[in-house]
Parts: C-alpha cells; structure tokens; sequence
C-alpha cells in the first residue's frame, strides 16, 4: 500500500548526489546510440547489400546476440573495469566498417557477420548505471527515486532514439546515419567510462564458481519469471494491436502506452511503499495482467487505449521493482551482471511475445492477442509467486 510521498527522496536530491549528474549525462548520451540504432542499421545494410532479407536478418542477428550476450559483458566489466574501453572500441569499430560498407556496397554475408561481431560487445551501460546508484544511494527511498528516474530516461531514450534515427537517415544518407551513431557511441561510452571510475563495490567471493546461467540468488528465478512475462505480454498486445488497428492507430497507441509507463514510473519513484519489492512485484504483474484484460473485453477503441495507459505503466514500475530488488537479492560483486539478466528476461519475452502474437494471428486473426497476453502474465506471475526465495536481504551484509 503506498503511503504519501512525503519524506520520499527527491529527484533533485538524487542528481545532487555524489557526480550523479555527470553520470547521468554520460549514461544518457550513451543510450542515445542504442536509441538511434535500429533505422541506420537496417537501412543501411539495405543499402549496401540490396538486399532487405540480408538487413533484416542482420539487425535481429545483432539485436539477439547483443541481448543472450548481455549478462556476460556485464560479469566481464564487473570483474574488469578495463574491459570497458575495449569494447568501446570494438564496437565503434564495426559500427563503423558496417557504414563504410554500406557506402561502398558489400557482400550480404559479410555484413550479417559484422553485425553479428558489432553485438557481442556494446558497453553493458544500463546495468553499470542501475549499479552505480546503488552505490551512490544512502537510503531505500533514494535507491528508488534513483532507479526510477533511470528506467523512465532510458525508456524516453528509446522510444525517441528511432524518430532521431529516422530523421537522421532522411536529412543525410543511411550509411552517415550509422557512422554518426557509432561516433556517438564512441563519445557516449568514452565520457562514461571516464566519469564512472572504479566501483566500491566488494569483489565476488574467491572461489566462487562461474555460471553459465544468472546468479544463483533465492527468489532472483522468481522476479525473472514474471519480468519474461511482462515482456512477452506486452509485445503480445503490441503486434495485436497493429493487426487489429492499423500502423495509422497502433502508433498512436502504443505512444500512449509508453506514455504510461513514464508517467507510472516518475510517480513510483516518489512515493514510500509498505508492501516489500517481491509482494509489490507481484501485484504490478496482476494489474497488468487485468490491463490487458480490458481490451480484451471491451473492444472499444476508448477502453484499448485505456488499457495501454495503464499496462504501459504497470509494466515500467514493475521493472523498476525488480532493479530495486538486485540489491537485496544478490551480493556485490553480482549486481551488474543480474541486472543485465533483468533486461535480458525481458528482451526474450518480447521476442517470444512477437513470435507468438504472430502465429496466433495468422491462425485465428487478431482477436486473441490481448487475451493471451493476460493470460500469459497471470500464469507467470502465479508461478513467481511459487518458486521459493529468501525473506533475508543480503544488502546489509554486503
């Protein structure tokens, strides 16, 4: 139950912090290039290859090795600091042979395996960032307003990063629009690294045995299952969305819903809760369940957008829930990498949601995309509320 906010930290408070706001700068600047990505990438391997099967299949390429590779890159920077500008370098490099190919033209298969080489190594910001707040942060309520107004920036990010793109690409050429995105990148990464430093944070245990998969944390399995049902609901509801509606509608829509989430999001972050972080996770992934309930019952243009509103703010301050439980769950020396997996859980939900929204659309229309989105997030999150986890926090040990 939310108490007033009174007494939660401010905003101002949290940049006012310890070079918080040299941080957030860079960190922001750094998720431009992400934002920017997509569009230039696309077009421009179209447009060296001539060929959009060889584009398309170059941007997911990227896109999936850069998600199942994020946890690692992450345990990588978290070991060593120094990796860091390595992959700054790599990945601007082949961001940047992918734009002199496409302005000289190149062979489709050359450019898969550049893509494909450009994600395994983009610099693991996101999760460096949701780290070094918690670091910074000298109280719970300032960890929450930080990590909050971390994950609306790096949303509004995103979501305008490909309007940029777009814009970018039209006013000079694809392959420039590429190259400006890796010289971003370069300079984004390049002032992050600088202003970030060297992490306080204790080293793992010596000893410890690497794993393949996330950390082995009580009840870290349990916040991964529903942060995968809250991507593949939400992706369920977006490509429904376009089929029903229309891209002249859908976009619209789904603005709304982004809209949502960073509304949702910058309330969150000010107000003090009494439920704790897992039973608070719990209940955002059963609202929005009941989100995508409404449009699945109502299908009234009204009622959609309504409920889009409300599952875009769900979803957000569920994430920001589960970032604020890598502290409490898992010890230092582990927190980047986990947060990493946060993102990686809900990366494949989205591509799971996408590939089932379009089987279930070629085979039964539209119809059950909002229906099977929540039923989707009802199931994982009954099944989080399930597996085990540890009441004790590890954050005051660690």
């Amino acid at each position: 139950m939310p108490r007033p906010a009174r007494g939660s930290a401010s905003y101002r408070a949290v940049l006012a912090l310890p070079h918080a706001r040299a941080l957030f700068a860079a960190a922001t600047l750094a998720r431009l290039s992400y934002g920017l990505l997509s569009l230039p990438l696309l077009l421009a391997v179209r447009e060296g290859t001539g060929s959009y099967a060889a584009a398309g299949t170059a941007a997911g390429l990227f896109g999936l090795t850069a998600a199942v590779l994020g946890p690692y890159r992450s345990r990588l920077v978290e070991r060593r600091r120094a990796a860091l500008p390595v992959l700054t370098a790599l990945y601007g490099t082949l961001l940047g042979c992918l734009a002199a190919g496409s302005a000289l033209g190149m062979d489709a298969g050359l450019a898969v395996t550049l893509a494909v080489l450009a994600g395994v190594f983009p610099p693991p910001v996101g999760p460096l960032m949701r780290t070094r707040w918690g670091e910074l942060a000298d109280s719970e309520a300032q960890r929450q307003s930080a990590l909050s107004l971390d994950a609306v920036t790096e949303s509004t990010v995103f979501a305008v990063g490909p309007v940029l793109g777009g814009l970018l690409t039209a006013a000079t050429s694809a392959s420039l629009s590429l190259a400006a995105t890796a010289v971003l990148a370069v300079t984004g990464f390049t002032a992050f690294t600088a202003v970030l430093g060297e992490s306080p944070s204790a080293p793992p245990p010596a000893g410890t045995r690497t794993r393949l998969g996330p950390p082995a944390a009580p009840g870290f399995a349990a916040l991964l299952v529903v942060v995968l049902g809250s991507g593949c609901a939400l992706a369920l509801a977006e490509v429904g969305i376009v089929a029903a509606r229309g891209a002249a509608v859908a976009g619209p829509l789904m603005a709304l819903c982004a809209t949502g989430g960073a509304i949702g999001g910058l309330a969150y972050g000010r107000v003090q809760w009494r439920a704790a972080p897992h039973r608070r996770l719990l209940t955002l992934g059963a609202l929005a369940a009941a989100c995508y309930a409404l449009p699945a019952a109502v299908s009234a243009l009204p009622a959609v957008a309504l409920g889009l509103l409300l599952a875009g703010a769900c979803s957000d301050t569920l994430l920001i829930t589960a970032y604020l439980q890598v502290d409490a769950l898992v010890p230092a020396g582990f927190r980047t990498e986990a947060s990493a997996w946060i993102n990686t859980a809900a990366n494949l939900g989205g591509a799971l949601g996408s590939a089932a929204a379009g089987f279930l659309i070629s085979r039964y229309g539209a119809a059950p995309a909002f229906p099977a989105a929540a039923a989707v997030l009802t199931a994982l999150t009954a099944l989080g509320a399930l597996l085990p986890r540890r009441r004790a926090a590890v954050r005051a040990a660690a």
